[in-house]
C-alpha cells in the first residue's frame, strides 16, 4: 500500500505501507483502547460511591453479592468436611475410650487414678499478644488431619498392649501358682532329704502337703488331663499339662475326680488327699515338672502368692 501525501510548500512524497506497518498500528490501537477502559474502569469503580449512578452501583453491588456467595459456599463445604472428620474422629475416640478401659482392667490400673472419660488438668500462663496468631480455615484443616492420624495411630497402639496383656494374662493362668491343698505348712519340701521308708540321703522332687483324707485337691492350673491312674510308687497320680511343657503332678490321693483328656479350670476340685502307694500317712505329693523334669514347686506358688498380694493392694 503507498500513501501520497500533497502539501503547497513541499513537493508530493510517497510512503509504502507493508502489511507489517498496518498489523504494528492495530495493535497499538487496541493497546490503548485497553489502556483507557482500564484507566476509565479504575476511576469509575474508585469513586462509585460519589458518582452515586444507578448502574454502577448495583454492578458493585452484584459484584460484592457473587463474591459474598462464593466465600460462603466456600466455608459451608469446608464446615460439612470438617464435620464428616469430627464424626470418624468421635467414633475413633469412643473406640479408643474402650480399648482404655480394657487396657486399664487387665494392667490393673485403679478407675479412680485414670479416669478415661474426664479431661486431663491443663493450664498455664495467659500468652501475650505477639504469641497469639488466629488460625486459619487451611491451618485448622490441617491440624484435624493431624489430630485424626494421631488418634488411629494410638488406637492401634492400644490394641497392640491389649493383646500383649492378655497374652501375658493367659500366660499366667497356666502357670501352677496356687496352693493345690488349703494347708499352711508342708511336711517336706523339695530337696535332700531322709527316706523315710530306707533311713537314707534321697532327693525329694516335690512338696508334701499333710492334711486329712479326703482333704480336696484342687487344680495349681488351668490345663489338659495326661495321667489319671495308679503308679506303683505314687498310687493314685493325675498329671495335668499347662502347655509350655510344664505339668503338674499329684500323687498319694484317695480319689481320682477327673479322667484323661478332661480340661480342668484353675483351682477346680480334681482329687481328694490319701495315702495311696508308697506313702506312710495321708499327704498330697505335688511336683512341677518343666520340660519332664522336677522344679522346686515352692517358687511357683511363692510367685503366685506375691500376684495374690499385689491384686489385693490394687483393689484397696
Amino acid at each position: 500500500m503507498q500513501v501520497i501525501l500533497l502539501h503547497p510548500r513541499f513537493n508530493a512524497r510517497t510512503i509504502t505501507l507493508t502489511h507489517w506497518h498496518i498489523l504494528l498500528a492495530m495493535l497499538a490501537f487496541a493497546l490503548c483502547v485497553a489502556l483507557f477502559s482500564s484507566f476509565l474502569y479504575y476511576l469509575t469503580f474508585k469513586h462509585a460511591a460519589g458518582l452515586k449512578l444507578p448502574f454502577v452501583q448495583q454492578f458493585v453491588a452484584s459484584a460484592t453479592q457473587d463474591d459474598a456467595s462464593r466465600k460462603d459456599k466456600y466455608v459451608k463445604e469446608n464446615l460439612a468436611a470438617m464435620a464428616v472428620k469430627l464424626g470418624e474422629m468421635q467414633a475413633q475416640l469412643m473406640r479408643l475410650d474402650a480399648l482404655g478401659e480394657r487396657v486399664q482392667g487387665l494392667a490393673g490400673v485403679k478407675p479412680q487414678e485414670f479416669n478415661f472419660r474426664e479431661l486431663p488438668g491443663r493450664g498455664g500462663a495467659e500468652p501475650s499478644s505477639v504469641a497469639m496468631r488466629q488460625l486459619g480455615m487451611s491451618e485448622f484443616q490441617i491440624a484435624l488431619d493431624a489430630l485424626a492420624k494421631d488418634v488411629e495411630h494410638r488406637a492401634d497402639y492400644m490394641n497392640v498392649v491389649e493383646t500383649t496383656l492378655m497374652t501375658n494374662k493367659i500366660k499366667s493362668k497356666l502357670l501352677p501358682t496356687i496352693h493345690p491343698v488349703n494347708v499352711s505348712y508342708n511336711a517336706s519340701g523339695f530337696g535332700w532329704r531322709i527316706d523315710p521308708f530306707t533311713g537314707r540321703s534321697a532327693f525329694h522332687e516335690g512338696i508334701d502337703f499333710a492334711a486329712s483324707t479326703g482333704t480336696p485337691i484342687v487344680a495349681a492350673a488351668g490345663g489338659v488331663v495326661i495321667a489319671a491312674e495308679y503308679h506303683h510308687e505314687y498310687g493314685n497320680m493325675l498329671e495335668i499339662d499347662h502347655g509350655n511343657d510344664i505339668v503338674t503332678r499329684y500323687g498319694h490321693t484317695s480319689r481320682l475326680l477327673v479322667k484323661v483328656g478332661d480340661i480342668v479350670k484353675r483351682g477346680q476340685h480334681v482329687a481328694d488327699i490319701g495315702s495311696t502307694g508308697r506313702s506312710t500317712g495321708p499327704h498330697l505329693h505335688f511336683e512341677v515338672l518343666v520340660k519332664r523334669v522336677q522344679q522346686d514347686p515352692h517358687k511357683f506358688l511363692s510367685a503366685g502368692a506375691d500376684q495374690a498380694k499385689i491384686a489385693a493392694l490394687s483393689k484397696r
